[in-house]
């Protein structure tokens, strides 16, 4: 059993990444007064820049940016666990990582995660978008240990548009996670449509908590994001919440005993059985072997 208080960061970022950081500072000083240990900020904390042009002409690489410097520094100085959400990452090839780093107490970077499915979509009143043109998706899902004074608790790496892939989710909570992440960008669209529901979900059906910071409200490029930063418990429940769009600042405490509860009564992650559809076989992970 680990417990700790998650504090999950809603954000308006805009096109400067100076600012950016100034409001991060801001927003991990109110969580750490609040007794935070763990910190989660949305996905694209440090820029949301519509104009490929122009994100282009701001990009870092990792170890140049701002907010990775900042990040790393903002947990040293507290003492904390602080997820970023994400950044955009210039790479070698020329494209761009939509990028999560986790930085420990001493801020040392711990883990890094490229988000995988890129959001390519046309949704209702022309509102198109086209992640692929810019980005490039990992390949690879990413777990981290946290630890605490009293054990460890193990976290797994989603970002926005991933939420929909509940496989993911369900290889990592597989792999032990018994926290879930989904720091986002959400569109208000789809937000209104989906966010609670897609959260509540994906903790329900992997028995883990879910954290997802999220971006909130009109932004500089134009574009609307639905905030409504969430944490969910093991059993579906919103155990945390910033109403609206508003930047602001929620607080949970975790304790990992409820994952295993959750996970006792409703054992699915251990009943699921290989099955077929049509003439294809599909072998599941995890799956038990059929009863003699």
């Amino acid at each position: 059993m680990t417990t700790f208080r998650a504090a999950v960061l809603q954000m308006r970022s805009g096109r400067e990444p100076a600012d950016n950081a100034a409001a991060l500072d801001a927003l991990v000083g109110e969580a750490v007064a609040g007794g935070a240990h763990y910190v989660q900020s949305p996905e694209m904390t440090g820029m949301l820049q519509r104009d490929r042009g122009a994100l282009m002409d701001r990009l870092r690489t990792e170890d140049d940016d701002l907010l990775v410097a900042t990040a790393s520094e903002l947990a040293r100085r507290h003492g904390i666990h602080l997820h970023l959400g994400s950044i955009a990452v210039a790479l070698e090839d020329g494209r761009v990582a939509n990028r999560a780093l986790l930085f420990a107490p001493d801020g040392q970077r711990v883990a890094r995660y490229d988000k995988i499915h890129m959001f390519d979509v046309d949704l209702d009143n022309g509102e198109s978008w086209r992640e692929s043109r810019t980005y490039r998706p990992g390949g690879a899902a990413v777990l981290a240990d946290l630890a605490f004074t009293d054990g460890t608790a193990r976290l797994g790496f989603a970002i926005c548009y991933d939420m929909r892939f509940p496989h993911l989710f369900r290889e990592e909570a597989l792999a032990g996670a018994e926290i879930l992440t989904a720091p986002a960008a959400f569109t208000r669209q789809t937000g209104e449509a989906h966010w609670h529901v897609l959260l509540r979900a994906r903790a329900i059906e992997n028995g883990a908590f879910v954290i997802a910071a999220a971006q909130g409200g009109r932004h500089e490029d134009g574009r609307e994001t639905y905030g409504h930063s969430l944490i969910v418990d093991p059993w579906g429940a919103v155990i945390a919440e910033v109403e609206g769009n508003e930047p602001g600042v929620a607080f949970a405490d975790i304790d990992t005993a409820a994952v295993a509860a959750a996970r006792g009564k409703v054992p699915n992650l251990k009943n699921a059985r290989n099955f077929t559809v049509g003439d294809a076989e599909v072998a599941v992970t995890g799956a038990r072997e059929a009863a003699e």
